[in-house]
């Protein structure tokens, strides 16, 4: 029997649990090891020798060691839930295309507004506001008259700008102005096997 596939992760953050909830969601064994960000456990030599750049999340899958969250997203797509990364070029080139901008304008923009408000991080915080209402504008404009953000099921691109996106309010980017961005986070949580990413009381969150 194969083993569980090991997620070093921290639960926290959102990189970590989008790894986490699609694991859930396409319903694979798995281990949650957490790395203790705050005393440098991802300084180690243990886990520095999984991934050389010391950050979650981090895969194990037997002899198979995948770092980065978007690259195990589609790891895991391919091995395991084909499903959810749709295999026509177009579509695949979309999923591609909201990667990027999990990897980049959610990233500099809710993730590091939050980043200020949940871990006290150095960054300017009107910059990461207009980031981010760059990239919730672009998210509800695609949303038009669409349930998913690829074709007409869930994919990795839902599941990719997920965590951050629906923990916006903490980092005080609120998604007020967004319907369609929340009708979908509504929907990814109403998928079978959802698991939450722990809320803080930073931001705009109770």
């Amino acid at each position: 029997m194969p083993s569980p596939i090991r997620i070093h992760r921290f639960a926290k953050s959102g990189h970590s649990h989008r790894v986490e909830l699609f694991a859930s969601l396409i319903g694979i064994d798995h281990e949650l090891i957490d790395v203790d960000l705050a005393n440098g456990a991802q300084k180690s030599e243990a886990f520095l020798s999984l991934n050389p750049a010391g950050q979650v999340p981090v895969i194990e899958d037997g002899q198979s060691v995948i770092s980065d969250s978007n690259a195990i997203l589609v790891y895991l797509a391919r091995k395991f839930a084909p499903d959810w990364l749709p295999s026509d070029p177009l579509n695949e080139a979309q999923v591609q295309r909201f990667l990027s901008l999990a990897a980049g304008e959610i990233a500099n923009g809710p993730a590091a507004a939050r980043l200020i408000t949940v871990f006290g991080a150095p960054l300017d915080a009107d910059r990461c506001q207009t980031i981010a209402s760059i990239a919730l504008g672009r998210l509800e404009q695609h949303l038009e008259g669409r349930d998913w953000l690829v074709g007409t099921r869930p994919s990795i691109a839902d599941v990719a700008i997920y965590s951050y996106t629906a923990h916006a309010p903490e980092g005080n980017v609120s998604l007020d102005p967004y319907p369609k961005v929340r009708a979908l986070l509504a929907r990814i949580e109403a998928l079978p096997g959802f698991v939450p990413m722990p809320a803080t009381n930073a931001g705009l969150v109770a």
